[in-house]
């Protein structure tokens, strides 16, 4: 059971690291956004390589209605984002916050599914998990820090996502343990539908506003290394 946590908290924990070292370090806005493009390739990639494939067993129309599922989770939580901050500056950033939630619960869930049923955890998606959040946390990061955000208040934002994906993770050894039929699918459909939502409202356009055309070629990389660790 604790396995199970341990593994959803470690693989997301690069996101309250990174999410800090912005807090220290001055990071120039274009490479924020080149950061913020890799990251995004990066996820396309998962969800093309990992999550996809994850969901095929099921029936066409489950896969559609699980991916829309979390098209809408995502845009409820940027919807209510967009109330409390606004859609640009703090808003923008804390949108693809809601992303790495969107993405790292459902993510996270899987793992503890397959600790569950015994499946032997990949160390090299574990790692490409763990390297592809670096990115995704810098990018926001350094926008609530120019708007104020000190390391207390970044720290708990940070730390409240990764406790939620470690939580996330011991619900899903748990599933598996009293039913013993849980299957991670339905996740991984939800998680690829709220990421590709997320990267053409959120990260997308962030990188590209601040990377410019290099941002295009980060994405490209990002995909490209991320695809030869699937």
């Amino acid at each position: 059971m604790f396995e199970a946590f341990g593994w959803g908290f470690l693989a997301q924990s690069s996101l309250l690291v990174a999410g800090l070292i912005v807090c220290w370090i001055k990071v120039p806005t274009k490479v924020v956004g080149i950061l913020g493009g890799f990251g995004a390739g990066a996820m396309i990639a998962a969800v093309a390589f990992d999550l996809v494939p994850e969901a095929q067993v099921l029936d066409e129309w489950q896969f559609a209605l699980w991916m829309l599922v979390g098209v809408a989770v995502f845009l409820l939580g940027d919807r209510i984002v967009d109330r409390r901050f606004g859609s640009e500056g703090v808003g923008g950033a804390m949108g693809i916050v809601v992303g790495s939630v969107v993405d790292g619960v459902p993510e996270s869930l899987i793992l503890g599914i397959q600790v569950g049923t015994g499946v032997t955890i990949s160390l090299g998606f574990v790692a490409a998990v763990f390297i592809s959040n670096i990115p995704q946390a810098v990018a926001p990061s350094a926008d609530l820090v120019a708007a104020g955000w000190g390391p207390g208040r970044l720290g708990r934002l940070w730390f409240t996502v990764v406790l939620a994906c470690g939580i996330a993770a011991l619900l899903g050894y748990l599933a598996t343990d009293i039913s013993g039929a849980a299957q991670g699918d339905r996740a991984a459909a939800l998680a690829a539908g709220g990421l590709l939502a997320m990267l053409t409202n959120s990260l997308m356009p962030f990188s590209f506003e601040r990377g410019g055309e290099l941002a295009g070629a980060a994405t490209a990389v990002g995909f490209c290394l991320a695809a030869l660790n699937s």
